[in-house]
Order: structure tokens, then C-alpha cells, then sequence
């Protein structure tokens, strides 16, 4: 129906759109621009290959969205690009922690002490952790989807690619401003204002603000919103070489975070040596702490320490700050240009949450100070160039708490990241309509690690009459800060020893893991690629690139370390304008090998405990095509089409994992093999995970002009086919194929000066299967979702 109904509204745009007035449009929404001879597509300039340059004219694999396209499409979190960047997929991983994938490759793991795979980049500067994500998305003039490694220009290494959110800049002798107010239901209030003001002939200061909060999606208020950000950007010119722009930002994320609901749990015949799912029969509206899920939750067995669950904490929050300083300064010295960014961030993190169905207490402190140099050289002869240096160094100090009921994990670290690197790009212009392009980049990395993990399981040494452990008096363990917290009658074991709890017929063991490490790695990395002007609108391109992302650590026994990951992308392309600019057509195919892929799970550790650990496990081949189409059939209308065809499949996907305590084979939809007190888990040909087939873009929008003002009708729609969202490859985490439908009517006045907006966002009002957490201690499976139907109005002014 929903299909129907966006094929219908969208012939309707375009029938309206033959009967439109014929007067300018010049509407910034609807990304046309106008004069009195000519309408056409508008050029959106990028600065993705450290020049500014038109989108169309960068022969690179990039997807650009506008301040203007963020803003009408309600993105204020990470979360929201994946409905506008087909390539991109993007989930909450538990409180305030993100993760990215972009056509299949990305890492589920989010700790203070491994590295994305996808390089976040926020006003120049590169994010560390996932979680410094937030806050940032507003008075934005871009955000720009590198598509594929970065390892010639960009200042960490990355195998997925880069994100690159771009505010908007101080403006010299102009006094202008906006603010924007939306309200919708769940009580959604969303605030965003600037101002603009000159200070001096050659001195600007641009001031910004956003709050964004709303209710819990879920029935126990969790998946709400309580974010609210500020930034503030000085630009002084001292003379026509030189330029200096400094900029201090601040945000704070509150509420109770991401919540998930009850799918169902795998119970396991002993006899028969099976799992079989059994569903929970809970909506997926019902968050873990309704007293309906509370109920259920108790009839989930929790393993080895032979009892049932007990309800779960309800304490969980969100209380998470970031701050940051930084600086572009831009100097012409008759060479070409030099542009030095310096940069701090910090990061506090307090964060209790529950959607794995236990509790996680994630307490952190990130420091990060880098600086990169570069100089984008004037031409010479044939010959452009850009080289530069980069400086990276962060400090993670955390205290974590994983707390199961039967299994509780503290871990405590310091983990300290020095990176190095020198980087350089030459394109030569071999005829005026042929360029070569090449660049290399060394990367020096050094990585030191300490710290430890305390982990104390409960384990039932009763059996009931099947083998099944039986100990339904036994204290589970409570939420504490340190397990030097824990109360009678647990008596805390020495390290890597187990003591009697009480007369329980249960004991808990203390296994003790410590990592106190150094990882040294250089890497040389590159790009190779050609461009050749077809036509005056018309590039094609051709690359081939390497990237890698280094290695890193685990607290987990026997998965202390792992070594670097490597993607190897080859992509050809054409960008075309036709129809006297109101045509865009662009084409890309790609085809990437991917080695020595990280892949971080929750599993059983070297000495039979359960931990969450990264391995190099994985080789795929990600291969595909992906077509980009816009047209302005008359001058009002707009219809556009993005489609994206990925064949992913793992060439190799194999690791091993010792019988745990429990006995039971490990939870996969993988083949299993056991062979001397070891499974051989073997994951060889299944698809990539966050990795749909088909990724379809639909949008129309139709502006009808009447005397001094218009309305602008616009829906958009995208599908996304049947996926696995998570690596153990369960038929449960397979999300099925889905629509996700859009509308706004918008009026304003020609001048732009104000805009009132009615919106509705998932008209479908179905809650997308996102991510599948998987609670080990009771085998239970949680699915965490997408928002459902939401709608409201949006005022804004301009002056």
C-alpha cells in the first residue's frame, strides 16, 4: 500500500508540476537554481579532496547532503544519514555507542580501545570514539560520505571510509541569523538557532545552539532523546593571506538512551544436543523494563548458575559531555596554500544501559590532541599537488561494569594511541581533458595498553535429573561499580580461584585477565586513479585505493591483541549533467577485497570464559554498482532516484572457540564442527552483515507558486532488502525487506524570510529491525528498532 501510495503522490507532483507557475524558483530545498534564461540542478561544492570543488567534478565515490536536505529531513543524530545515504548504515551498540557500516564493512565493537572502521570527521578534525558523534549535527552547511578507504588524505586510516560533517562558517560584514522550532508527538521539541555577526572589517563571529529531545519510542521510555549542543566560531582575516578560524563546541547527551525489546530466547535440549527459538510474544514496542517484559524476563534460565533470571535493573542513563577547540588557519605563500588544524577534544562519559538485557556501566574519559599540516601547492606545469603531515594522540581512561545477574565483568584500562603520518597526492594533467592522480601515505602507529578484567561467573554444580545445572536459591550477582562492592554471601575468590556460595550448591569463580601490551605498526598506503572529461558535464573516473585499520586490544584470555585489517577497493564512475543541467545521471561500479577483517563478538575466551574480544577472522568480497539520478522535467518539479546493487559474500569466515562451562555448543547459525574440546565455527559464504542487496532512494517534490509566496510538497521512500544485522548469522537476526516513507507540505514566502512546515516521517509506522543483541547468560535474543510513525510541525525565520 505504501508503494501505491508514493507511486500515486508521486505522478500527482508530477502532474501539478506541468501546470506551475513560471515565475524563479529559487528555493534552497528544492535544489534547483534559476535565472531569467536558465533552471538546472544546482552544484554543491565539496571540499572531500582537500580543495573546494564542485561534487559533480571530484572523481571520487561520495555522497553529499546539504545543511538545507539535513534540516528538512528532521537529522539531528548519526542515526538518521542511513535514510539518506544509501551505502550507510548506521545503529546504536548500547548507550550512547554508534556504529558504522558502510556497504558491509564496518565493527560491531564500540569499547574506549579499538579504532572504527569508519572514519568520523567533525569541522576537520577526526573522532576517536563513536560516542563523540553526538551533538553535532546542526547549522550545518554538509556532510559529505567518502565511500571506500582513506588512506592517502585523511588523518586516520580507514577500511569503510570517512564522514564528514562541515558547520557552517563565520561570514565577513554580514549580520544574518535563523531559528527553528519543531514540535511533534512522543513530545518531541526540537530548537536550532544562529547568528552571524561581523565584529570589524576583517573579523566575524557565528554562534550556534541546538536542543533535541523527545519521549521513549519504547513503552518503558527508554530510545528517548535529552541532547542539546553549542558552538561558537571566530574568523578573523589580518591580511588577503591569511586566515584564521577558531572554533570551542559543547554537548551533553542525557535520557535513558537506546532500549530494545524481547524477541525470544534459545533453549537447548541436552538430549537432543539443539536449539530451537522460542519467540516472547512481546511487541516491539515493549522496552526490557515494562512490567510485562519484567515478567517474562523472569522465566529465561540463565545457564550455568542453574536459576532463573531476576528483573532488571531499572537504574539506566545516559550522562555523557564532549567538548572540544580547534583552529584552520590558512596562509597563501605565493606556493600555494597552508592550512595548519590544531585540535582538542574531551570526552566524559557516565552511562548505564540495558538493551543487551543486562546492565552496562560505562564510565570514560577520552583525550585526543592532533594536528595536521598541508599544502595545497599552486600548479606547476603539469602538475597539482597537495602533501602534509599529521599528528594523532589520544588517552582512554575507563572503568567498565557488564553486570549478567550470573556473570559479572569490571573491567579497568588506559589505553594511549600515538599516530604518525605523511601523506602526499600529485594529479598530472596529461591533456586538458586527461588527468592522472596519484598519492601515497606513511602512517606510523603506536598503541600501549593497560588493563584489566575481573570477571566472577556463578556456576551450579547441582544437576537435576536431565545434567542441567540446578541451584534455584542461588543470590545473583547485583549492579556494582567495583567488585569490591560485592556483599555476603559472596565471599570474593582470589584471583583465578572459585569459593562456595553459602549452602547454594553454587560457587563463583574469580578469573582474572591481564593485558599490559605495546603495538607498533608502519604502514605505507595509496591511491592510483585517472579522470577524463567526456564532455563538458560529463567525468569519468577510475581508482583503485588501499586502505588499513590498525590493530588493537582485548581483555579477554587468548584474544589479547589483533593485528591490522586491509580493504583494497577498485572503482570506475561517470558524473554526468545532460538536458542543459536538468539531468543528473551518475554511475558507479566498485569492487573491494577485504583481508584480515576485525570482527568483535561476545564469546568463550581461552580459558572458557565469556568475554567480548576482536579477531581477524574474516576475508570478503564486496562488489556492486550504484546509480544516482536527478531530473527537473519542468522547472518546479524534482524527482530523484538512488539505487544501489551490493553483492557481498565472506570468502572466509572461519575461528574456533573451547567448550564453555556450560557445555553447550556456541549460539550460531554458522556450521559447527567439535574436535578435541574445540568447536570450528564456519561463517564461509554468508553475505556481509548490514549489507542489503538492493538500497532503493525515491523522492518527488513539487513547489506551486501563487503572488509573493509557495508551497513545497515533497515524499521520499527508501527500501532496503532482507539483511543480517549481526555476525552469528541466526535466522532471527535476518531483518526482512522494508519500506520507510516520508512527507512535508512547507509554505513561505518567495524571500525565504520565514517557513512553516508540516511533516510526517515512517507513514508506515513499522519498527525496523536495527540490531539483535544477544543477552549469553540466558540465551535471549533483543531486537532494538527504528522509530515508529512520527509527525509535527516545523516553524523557522531567517534574516
Amino acid at each position: 500500500m505504501a508503494r501505491l501510495l508514493l507511486s500515486a503522490s508521486a505522478l500527482a507532483l508530477a502532474a501539478t508540476g506541468q501546470m506551475a507557475s513560471a515565475q524563479t524558483n529559487q528555493s534552497a530545498t528544492s535544489s534547483a537554481q534559476s535565472s531569467d534564461s536558465a533552471v538546472g540542478i544546482s552544484e554543491i561544492v565539496v571540499t572531500a579532496q582537500r580543495r573546494e570543488e564542485s561534487a559533480q567534478r571530484a572523481g571520487i565515490p561520495i555522497d553529499v547532503v546539504s545543511g538545507d536536505e539535513l534540516t528538512r529531513q528532521g537529522v539531528n543524530e548519526a542515526e538518521d544519514l542511513s535514510k539518506l545515504v544509501p551505502a550507510l548504515n548506521v545503529q546504536s551498540a548500547g548507550g550512547a555507542n554508534l556504529t558504522f557500516f558502510l556497504r558491509g564493512v564496518g565493527n560491531f565493537t564500540v569499547n574506549g580501545y579499538s579504532d572504527p572502521a569508519l572514519a568520523f570527521n567533525y569541522d576537520g578534525v577526526y573522532l576517536a570514539r563513536p560516542t563523540s558523534a553526538s551533538g553535532v549535527f546542526y547549522d550545518l552547511a554538509r556532510v559529505e560520505v567518502l565511500k571506500g578507504p582513506q588512506g592517502t588524505l585523511y588523518g586516520r586510516n580507514a577500511t569503510a571510509g570517512a564522514i564528514n560533517v562541515i558547520p557552517q562558517a563565520p561570514k565577513l560584514g554580514d549580520l544574518s541569523g535563523y531559528m527553528t522550532a519543531s514540535y511533534g508527538n512522543y513530545d518531541a521539541l526540537t530548537l536550532e538557532a544562529a547568528l552571524n555577526a561581523p565584529l570589524s572589517e576583517n573579523a566575524a563571529v557565528r554562534v550556534s545552539g541546538n536542543l533535541a529531545q523527545h519521549d521513549g519510542y519504547l513503552s518503558d521510555g527508554t530510545s528517548d532523546q535529552r541532547g542539546r549542543a553549542a558552538r561558537v566560531q571566530l574568523l578573523v582575516e589580518p591580511s588577503a593571506d591569511l586566515r584564521i578560524r577558531v572554533a570551542a563546541d559543547y554537548s551533553h547527551d542525557g535520557g535513558k538512551g537506546t532500549g530494545s525489546s524481547y524477541a525470544g530466547r534459545y533453549a537447548f535440549n541436552y538430549q537432543a544436543g539443539q536449539y530451537a527459538f522460542v519467540p516472547s510474544g512481546l511487541d516491539r514496542s515493549v522496552g526490557l523494563f515494562d512490567p510485562e517484559a519484567q515478567a517474562y524476563r523472569q522465566s529465561l534460565f540463565l545457564g550455568v548458575s542453574g536459576r532463573t533470571a531476576a528483573p532488571l535493573d531499572q537504574n539506566v542513563y545516559l550522562d555523557n559531555a564532549f567538548y572540544g577547540i580547534n583552529a584552520e588557519i590558512s596562509y597563501d605563500t605565493g606556493i600555494g596554500t597552508l592550512t595548519v588544524i590544531p585540535a582538542w577534544r574531551r570526552s566524559k562519559l557516565d552511562t548505564r544501559f540495558g538493551n543487551p538485557a543486562f546492565i552496562g556501566w560505562n564510565q570514560e574519559t577520552d583525550n585526543q590532541h592532533s594536528i595536521e599540516a598541508r599544502l595545497t601547492g599552486d600548479r606547476v606545469g603539469m602538475f597539482d599537488y597537495v602533501v602534509g603531515a599529521y599528528y594523532f594522540d589520544e588517552r582512554v581512561k575507563g572503568n567498565y561494569t557488564f553486570a549478567q545477574q550470573a556473570l559479572n565483568a569490571y573491567q579497568d584500562f588506559d589505553s594511549k594511541t600515538r599516530s604518525l603520518a605523511a601523506f602526499g597526492r600529485v594529479t598530472a594533467h596529461l591533456t586538458d581533458k586527461f588527468r592522472f592522480i596519484g598519492g601515497l601515505r606513511y602512517t606510523d602507529d603506536h598503541k600501549r595498553f593497560d588493563g584489566q578484567a575481573d570477571v566472577f561467573v556463578i556456576v551450579c554444580t547441582a544437576r537435576n535429573a536431565f545434567g542441567a545445572p540446578d541451584c534455584p536459591t542461588v543470590p545473583l550477582l547485583p549492579v556494582t561499580d567495583s567488585f569490591t562492592e560485592l556483599q555476603p554471601p559472596y565471599l570474593i575468590p582470589p584471583a583465578n580461584q572459585a569459593r562456595p556460595i553459602g549452602a547454594t550448591g553454587a560457587i563463583l569463580t574469580h578469573p582474572v585477565t591481564s593485558v599490559n601490551s605495546v603495538l607498533n605498526s608502519g604502514q605505507l598506503t595509496w591511491r592510483a586513479g585517472i579522470e577524463y572529461d567526456v564532455g563538458p558535464q560529463s567525468l569519468f573516473y577510475a581508482s583503485a585505493e588501499r586502505g588499513y585499520r590498525s590493530g588493537g586490544f582485548s581483555l579477554s584470555a587468548g584474544y589479547e591483541t589483533y593485528r591490522p585489517e586491509y580493504l583494497t577497493a577498485y572503482t570506475i564512475g561517470l558524473k554526468n549533467r545532460l538536458l542543459n543541467n536538468r539531468l543528473q545521471l551518475n554511475i558507479e561500479g566498485f569492487w573491494w577485497d577485504y583481508k584480515d577483517q576485525q570482527i568483535g563478538r561476545v564469546g568463550v575466551d581461552a580459558r572458557g570464559n565469556q568475554g567480548q574480544f576482536s579477531q581477524n577472522i574474516g576475508q570478503s568480497r564486496i562488489r556492486g554498482a550504484e546509480v544516482d539520478v536527478a531530473f527537473l522535467p519542468v522547472r518546479n518539479t524534482l524527482l530523484s532516484a538512488d539505487i544501489q546493487y551490493l553483492d557481498t559474500r565472506y570468502k572466509s569466515f572461519v575461528y574456533r572457540e573451547p567448550v564453555g562451562p556450560s557445555g553447550q555448543p556456541p549460539l550460531t547459525g554458522c556450521a559447527t564442527s567439535l574436535a578435541s574440546g574445540e568447536y570450528t565455527i564456519d561463517c564461509s559464504g554468508f553475505p556481509a552483515f548490514n549489507a542489503p542487496k538492493w538500497t532503493i532512494n525515491l523522492a518527488a517534490q513539487q513547489t506551486i507558486e501563487f503572488g509573493d509566496y509557495r508551497v513545497v510538497a515533497g515524499v521520499d521512500t527508501q527500501y532496503r532488502s532482507s539483511r543480517y544485522v549481526q555476525a552469528d548469522f541466526l535466522p532471527q537476526e535476518r531483518a526482512p525487506g522494508n519500506w520507510m516513507t516520508n512527507a512535508q507540505l512547507s509554505l513561505s514566502p518567495q524571500t525565504e524570510a520565514w517557513e512553516i512546515v508540516a511533516f510526517v516521517r515512517n507513514i508506515e509506522n513499522d519498527r525496523i529491525l536495527l540490531n539483535t543483541p544477544v543477552y549469553s547468560a540466558a540465551s535471549s535474543l533483543q531486537e532494538i528498532t527504528s522509530a515508529p510513525r512520527t509527525y509535527g510541525l516545523r516553524a523557522g525565520i531567517k534574516f
